[in-house]
């Protein structure tokens, strides 16, 4: 694993096993893709596939896979260096605002379907209607207030320099 300034080697790994364990279940996600947040948020320099694979003891695929849900997630990402050959990843500076960001769109996209059922909802018997029309006022007001702690999270987050 990349080494981390002031920390330990096995420290390191117990804390990405804990970031397995714990941001993978939380987030509904593989254990793998908890323990690859946590190489990356703790790596000290973006790191290639090759070295993600070394660093979690995983296949080629599996890294493949970690990766594209952590950059959909919006806490990573993928870029070429210039003058460099090969694509790295790291965790980004305003990872927790694309997490956000990420939950905040997939509320709207559910939105969106609560906004279509309940125009066909219409010929339903009143429960399924009265079901369909919570939902829309779940989401509507889960959007609303997404909307308001993306941008409460991301002024506050700002440094004086206005970088995350």
């Amino acid at each position: 694993m990349s080494e981390v300034s002031g920390a330990e080697p096995g420290e390191k790994a117990a804390l990405v096993e804990d970031f397995g364990l714990h941001v993978g279940q939380a987030m509904g996600w593989p254990p793998m893709a908890g323990r690859a947040a946590g190489v990356l948020m703790l790596s000290d320099a973006p790191m290639t596939l090759e070295q993600l694979m070394k660093a979690l003891g995983a296949s080629k695929g599996s890294i493949s896979e970690t990766t594209r849900l952590l950059i959909t997630n919006g806490t990573v990402e993928r870029y070429k260096p210039s003058g460099s050959r090969q694509f790295v990843y790291r965790w980004r500076d305003d990872a927790w605002i694309g997490c956000l960001q990420h939950q905040l769109e997939q509320t709207m996209q559910l939105l969106a379907l609560a906004e279509r059922a309940q125009a066909h909802a219409r010929d339903l018997p009143a429960e399924q209607q009265r079901r369909v029309q919570q939902m829309r006022e779940y989401y509507s007001f889960m959007v609303e207030r997404l909307q308001g702690l993306l941008s409460d999270f991301t002024t506050r987050s700002q440094g004086a320099d206005g970088r995350p």
